[in-house]
């Protein structure tokens, strides 16, 4: 598998950027231009597309020049691989026309892209910084990051037990509170014992109360039509009808007025305070918990509830045990990875110092600390410049850590390759330590496609292409790359600004030739 090469940008209304098409080779990019004429909003531009930052352009794509393995995040590999984003009406990243969400954009990028703006110093991180320090040791011992892996799987489940302990103790404490609650509400519950469906039959029962003297004194009256039955009977007979219809119908009649009947026999021997009451009572249950049948699942869950505290002592005792097989086993394990950081920490502090050597750098002290127990181990790695913290040292000096750092990360995390985004790593340097960058990131350069923003002319000297950022009166921005004679040109302006100088020009080559050696 080669070196992960994007070889072409596309975006339109990005910002400042009504279009540019840019095409690139491999190694060592770099944009140089004025101030303000566009430079980092076209380095965000592609940062974006990959998911880093929000995306303020139309359309911006790149073609990628290799494998990358796409399948292992479910998109198809093709030759090239395309990755697009479209601001139609809503914002939508795609990978080989395969629709993907930004999230997912970023968790597949990452692999491949790495980034240092001058604003980010999540670099030095205690996560990421073991995260390298990982990487080393898995450079030398391959089953290191299973065994971290493991680690992590192993923690997370200890602290979901010590989470579920520490609920458990809490409730211990207020245990008797919460159980007489819970007999509180399952005695509420029982004393009205509602069954399913018992609210419509008493409001049944209530109604035909309400209607119990209308519904006899009409039955009564209504009742007078049995007497002329066999008159009826007589009359279709007389005129050679068939009867049956009329029994039938009188049949039925009369079913209709025993069932009847009958209820009402049943209405006079119910308790009508009672049925009221007993209405109120179901009235309140259904108001307090939705319905009959929500009150009697609250009842359950309160019973479970009641059961498990009853039980609690029981069962914080085998959480106890659980807890402690898991800490004690978290303990060897994040010793054992411990100690393999602590095996192949000089192997990193050698490799960050060889390249601040070349930085014209002092070298880093690195250590391993034990820190607060997390899935990350038990360690905290420190950095110290010197006896300096990170934090005291000047912005020149810190971007050149930065830079040895961002080289080690990608020679132990990115081995295959891949691409760098760098954004002024060699602001507020002098000339000399502005080459010494130059000549890092050209070594790295053979492994890596660098882009990179400068001001300075050693950087821009020794790229492999080297474009342009203009801005014109209408405040557009342009990009074009430079031929050998222009680079003379913008190198010299670098130099010695807008007003170029003859001596500039003469440095100007001499920083090209010396590159071309």
């Amino acid at each position: 598998m080669g070196a992960f090469v994007i070889e072409r940008l596309l975006i339109k209304n990005h910002l400042s950027f009504a279009e540019c098409d840019i095409a690139f080779e491999k190694g060592l990019v770099v944009f140089s231009g004025p101030s303000g004429a566009g430079k980092s909003v076209l380095m965000q531009g592609l940062l974006s597309l990959f998911g880093y930052g929000d995306v303020h352009a139309d359309v911006i794509e790149a073609v990628v020049g290799e494998k990358l393995g796409l399948e292992a995040f479910g998109f198809e590999e093709e030759e090239p691989n395309i990755f697009k984003f479209l601001k139609a009406k809503n914002a939508r990243y795609f990978i080989n026309t395969q629709a993907v969400s930004k999230k997912g954009m970023v968790e597949l990028s990452r692999t491949f892209v790495n980034y240092l703006s001058v604003k980010d110093n999540s670099e030095f991180e205690n996560s990421r910084l073991l995260s390298l320090l990982d990487g080393v040791c898995a450079r030398q011992e391959p089953d290191h990051y299973e065994r971290v892996s493991k680690f992590e799987t192993l923690f997370d489940e200890y602290k979901t037990f010590k989470e579920e302990l520490k609920q458990i103790e809490a409730e211990e404490q207020k245990v008797e509170d919460l159980k007489e609650f819970a007999r509180f509400e399952i005695a509420k519950i029982n004393e009205v014992s509602p069954k399913i469906g018992e609210d419509e039959e008493l409001l049944s029962f209530k109604k035909s109360l309400s209607k119990k003297e209308k519904i006899e004194a009409a039955m009564q009256k209504a009742g007078t039509i049995f007497d002329l039955e066999s008159s009826v009977i007589e009359v279709l007979t007389l005129i050679e009808t068939d009867s049956s219809f009329f029994d039938a119908c009188m049949n039925e009649l009369r079913l209709v007025f025993e069932k009847q009947n009958e209820t009402l026999e049943a209405l006079e021997e119910i308790d009508v305070e009672s049925l009221l009451d007993r209405i109120e009572k179901i009235a309140q249950l259904k108001k307090r918990y939705g319905s009959i049948e929500e009150a009697l699942v609250h009842k359950h869950k309160r019973e479970e509830e009641l059961a498990r505290y009853e039980n609690i002592a029981f069962e914080k005792s085998q959480l106890e045990k659980t807890v402690a097989t898991y800490e004690r086993e978290v303990t060897q394990k994040s010793l054992h990875i411990s100690q393999t950081r602590q095996t192949y920490l000089p192997l990193l502090e050698a490799r960050l110092n060889d390249y601040l050597s070349q930085l014209y750098m002092p070298s880093l002290n690195v250590r391993l600390e034990e820190g607060v127990m997390s899935e990350l181990g038990c360690d905290a790695l420190h950095v110290n410049l010197g006896k300096v913290d990170l934090k005291k040292i000047s912005s020149g000096e810190y971007n050149r850590v930065r830079l040895a750092f961002l080289a080690t990360q990608n020679e132990f995390l990115l081995s295959r390759g891949g691409v760098l985004i760098l954004d002024e790593i060699d602001a507020n340097l002098s000339g000399k330590e502005s080459m010494s960058v130059a000549n890092v990131l050209k070594t790295l350069s053979s492994k890596y496609q660098i882009f990179a923003i400068s001001h300075q002319p050693q950087l821009s000297s020794v790229a492999n292409q080297h474009f342009l950022v203009t801005k014109d009166a209408l405040h557009v921005s342009h990009v074009v790359p430079l031929g050998d004679a222009e680079r003379i040109v913008e190198l010299a302006r670098m130099v010695s600004g807008e007003n170029v100088s003859d001596e500039a020009i003469v440095f100007a080559k001499s920083l090209l030739e010396s590159a071309n050696l």
